[in-house]
């Protein structure tokens, strides 16, 4: 044999050595994998699913990319299985139970051990990273101990200045179209929404209002967008791949541009706290010191932010929270606090502007309250508006703004009869969950006497989560709560509301939150000149 001859055999070898150890090490990491979707499959295998399913590829080929097509067809699905328990699906190789009954919905929200959040929150970590809404474990254990405080009820009357004035440009903004033609409300409401959470959240106001092309504005929406459309793509997961593609790299640019105002956000507010606290203490008399003090007091009483607090809050250990996590939670708060309530407040304007006898109600109400006055809302006109609450939670009934929510099973447990193992993803969905007759005769229908104390009474709370339920339920629906009542009386109080779309016309979107495909048409009406009418018919 050559020296030539026995150098290539020599290289042949090596290279099926080395291949054969890659394909040894990819079996031995995918073995795992294997053996657990196989358990998975097979333990699941009674709960009643969508059809066809293909092995690894799941359900994953049949759902659609475009937002509303996809909401439909869970729908459609919830309300062919509504008669059963519960029903599964598999998003490639990730199982996932679909909930709509309060009775399977309870074992999972009401327990301390099924707190996790499902895998596809998970591509929210970029831009939230871990912070109240992402996080698991001790370190959410933590940061809701952390945090809760800053929702009592004294700091958010704190709060009450900003929702009034931008409830305010707002009216204003809407002065020229009365008795015009109808318009589509969606995106005034949601620059309003933002408008408050900025400045609460943040102390910084964006003037979102009168600049919605604004660089930041532009690139929550895209995020938005984005991180949905790669939920529900498995070939989009894989990390290596994602930041390959083009949207992976429209993902980065807008990731920065969010992180980056923040940050600098974070930073001024931190050099505003520093020179107070300087100045407070370089005082050379006791009399300098208490005319400092009035100033400085005066100051910090012009406004007071979310992020303020975050600045002056110390952990378990007494140490300050660092700037990251910071970021976590003012990033978490202006994604969860504008988009949700926003579409809360449009749902609301749609709904009162269809059925013209509660908005009656509603304008009752108000002269009870506010007679002929234009002042701003107080906390104890937030307590009185009893019937305008009832209105905002049988919209959120019929349309919640979050149309679907998920965990992770983190033990075996059995929900109505049926095994389910560690690891399966729960996804709870309100909008079918809302429509149980059950719970809700005639659950199309618009009634917010549903939510009067005496009808009420008895019901399940898990028939009703808009802001979910349990440990895990939302910290900031009070805030919520609050805003859409003063964002609605504030509107009420100067116009009535006449909606332009009929039920089937609004092309339901179901992503990061529920919205309507063609927006929110209404026409404006002189109230005082309405409601003389309608007394007079």
């Amino acid at each position: 044999m050559s020296v030539m001859a026995f150098s290539e055999d020599v290289h042949l070898l090596i290279w099926l050595s080395a291949a054969i150890v890659l394909l040894t090490l990819l079996a031995i990491s995918v073995t795992p994998f294997l053996i657990e979707y196989i358990r998975k499959w097979k333990i699941m295998k009674p709960i009643p699913g969508f059809s066809p399913t293909y092995p690894l590829i799941g359900n994953a080929l049949q759902f659609k990319p475009n937002g509303g097509d996809f909401f439909l067809e869970m729908v459609k699905h919830t309300e062919a299985f509504r008669h059963l328990p519960l029903m599964k699906i598999w998003v490639g190789p990730v199982p996932f139970l679909i909930l709509y009954h309060a009775e399977t919905v309870e074992p999972v929200l009401s327990t301390s051990k099924h707190m996790d959040k499902a895998y596809p929150y998970k591509f929210l970590h970029p831009w939230l990273g871990t912070g109240l809404l992402t996080s698991t474990g001790k370190k959410w254990h933590s940061r809701r101990k952390m945090i809760t405080p800053t929702f009592h009820f004294a700091i958010l009357s704190e709060f009450l200045e900003v929702m009034n004035e931008q409830s305010t440009v707002l009216v204003e903004k809407f002065r020229g179209k009365v008795n015009k033609a109808a318009f589509n409300c969606f995106m005034d409401v949601t620059l309003c929404a933002l408008d408050i959470i900025s400045e609460t959240a943040m102390g910084k106001k964006l003037h979102a209002q009168s600049n919605s092309s604004s660089e930041y504005i532009q690139a929550i929406y895209k995020m938005s967008d984005i991180i949905h459309r790669r939920q529900k793509m498995p070939w989009l997961w894989p990390d290596f791949v994602y930041s390959k593609l083009k949207e992976g790299k429209e993902h980065d640019k807008n990731l920065n541009i969010l992180h980056s105002f923040t940050d600098s956000v974070i930073q001024e507010r931190a050099n505003e706290l520093k020179t107070q606290d300087s100045e407070g203490q370089n005082l050379t008399s006791e009399l300098d010191s208490m005319k400092r003090k009035k100033r400085v007091e005066k100051k910090r009483k012009k406004r007071s932010a979310f992020l303020d607090m975050l600045l002056n809050t110390t952990d378990d250990s007494g140490n300050a929270l660092s700037y990251q996590d910071i970021r976590e939670e003012v990033d978490t708060f202006m994604f969860e606090g504008h988009d949700t309530t926003a579409a809360a407040l449009n749902w609301s304007l749609y709904l009162l502007g269809s059925h013209p006898e509660a908005q009656l109600q509603v304008h009752k109400e108000l002269d009870e309250i506010f007679g002929g006055s234009a002042r701003p809302v107080t906390m104890e006109d937030v307590k009185n508006l009893r019937y305008l609450e009832a209105v905002i939670k049988e919209a959120l009934r019929l349309f919640p703004s979050v149309p679907f929510y998920a965990r992770t099973i983190c033990e075996d447990c059995t929900i109505r009869g049926f095994k389910v193992p560690k690891g399966v993803n729960v996804l709870i969905v309100p909008y079918a969950l809302h429509r149980d007759p059950h719970y809700f005769p005639e659950p199309e229908e618009f009634r917010p006497e549903r939510f009067f104390p005496e009808a009420s009474n008895g019901r399940s709370p898990y028939a009703y989560v808009p802001f979910s339920a349990g440990l895990r339920n939302c910290i900031g629906q009070r805030f919520a709560l609050m805003e859409e009542k003063v964002v609605l009386s504030t509107l009420l109080r100067n116009y009535w509301i006449e909606a332009k779309q009929k039920r089937e016309e609004l092309g339901l979107v179901g992503e990061l939150i529920l919205r309507p495909q063609e927006g929110i048409w209404i026409q404006l009406k002189d109230r005082r000149q309405t409601l003389s009418e309608k007394e007079d018919q």
